[in-house]
């Protein structure tokens, strides 16, 4: 069995695993008719990871960021040591997955971005009231049912004794958010690959994951649709907490005919959040999903703000370094403004 279930997929594309340019943004329908902000910063994401193997395993690989009207993805890199073929297709979700074959030994996989994102806050915006359910669009009713983690059907009584008395919308979500970043502990290396939201509000203590689970597990309770999402989250604006850096789980609820980003474990607004992969939960936004025995032998993930006028910060042939960051303190830095 796989470590992780990938989406159905449609037909194949083989492409290149060396550089290539992003496609332009095509119109995001997701985020509603509201303009696109400006997207006046640079950040340069990526990793690269060691897996060792003794047969052949398939691997399924979710790291290109998406293209909507706040981020723009201007450049991509994914490698492989051994090299090898490479397919690329859409997933039900709109995540872009790609199919590869590790080879026995070890196999080395490095993908690297430059995306640009916006300097104001997520939602700032602002929101609009919940969509009544016989009003949602129908592809987004499935973001209003329980899922593999998000067993929303267990959470029904808490929820409404909980969060019963909030006014429905963005109220009741912030209230939500508030509740699980106040009483779950956040506690390093405490993820499982069975946890469900349920199974964190008994425990008490997660990872981001499991914050992301069950925050949109209790907005599913009240038919607000609500997606799972991974991605990278920068220090922009924001004092470096020194811990390595990860990929990070947050989660999306549908208000006002367009969709907001909410993170009950770090439960305020944050600058240059670039995503990755959405879906009903960790298993539409696993970044490796391997179909056999695979072992890690490295783990590593940047994210970091850099100057679009530097040459020697502003490219993916450099290596990584993080002295030429331009975030990791609460100042906010916009290269050409004073």
């Amino acid at each position: 069995m796989p470590t992780a279930t990938a989406a159905p997929a449609t037909e194949p594309q083989l492409v290149s695993p060396t550089e290539k340019a992003a496609s332009p943004a095509s119109p995001a329908t997701n985020f509603g008719p509201n303009a696109a902000p400006e997207l006046d910063l640079l950040v340069r994401a990526g990793c690269e990871f060691v897996y060792y193997t003794a047969f052949p395993t398939p691997l399924f690989l979710t790291l290109t960021p998406r293209q909507t009207l706040f981020q723009h993805l201007e450049v991509e890199s994914q490698k492989f040591d051994p090299p090898q073929a490479v397919y690329e297709y859409e997933d039900a979700h709109g995540n872009i997955i790609h199919r590869v074959r590790l080879q026995p030994g070890l196999n080395t996989i490095r993908h690297d971005s430059l995306v640009r994102v916006p300097s104001v806050p997520e939602n700032v915006e602002g929101f609009g009231p919940p969509v009544p359910v016989e009003e949602l669009p129908d592809h987004l009713l499935r973001y209003t049912l329980p899922s593999r983690y998000c067993d929303s059907d267990k959470l029904l009584d808490f929820a409404f004794e909980k969060f019963g008395q909030v006014p429905h919308g963005r109220e009741r979500v912030q209230a939500i958010c508030d509740w699980v970043h106040h009483n779950i502990e956040y506690r390093t290396f405490s993820g499982s690959p069975t946890k469900s939201a349920a199974d964190t509000v008994a425990d008490g203590f997660g990872v981001c994951r499991d914050f992301a689970h069950t925050a949109l597990t209790l907005c599913r309770t009240f038919n607000l649709p609500a997606r799972y999402v991974t991605g990278y989250v920068a220090d922009i604006a924001f004092q470096d907490s020194g811990t390595p850096m990860d990929f990070h789980a947050y989660f999306e609820v549908y208000l006002g005919h367009r969709w907001h980003t909410f993170d009950a474990r770090f439960n305020v607004p944050r600058i240059g959040r670039i995503k990755i992969a959405h879906g009903l939960d960790a298993v539409d936004g696993a970044f490796a999903t391997v179909y056999g025995q695979a072992s890690w032998r490295k783990f590593e993930v940047w994210s970091y703000q850099v100057d679009p006028a530097d040459p020697t910060a502003a490219t993916i042939e450099a290596p990584v370094d993080l002295s030429k960051r331009l975030c990791g303190t609460p100042r906010l830095i916009v290269p050409g403004r004073k």
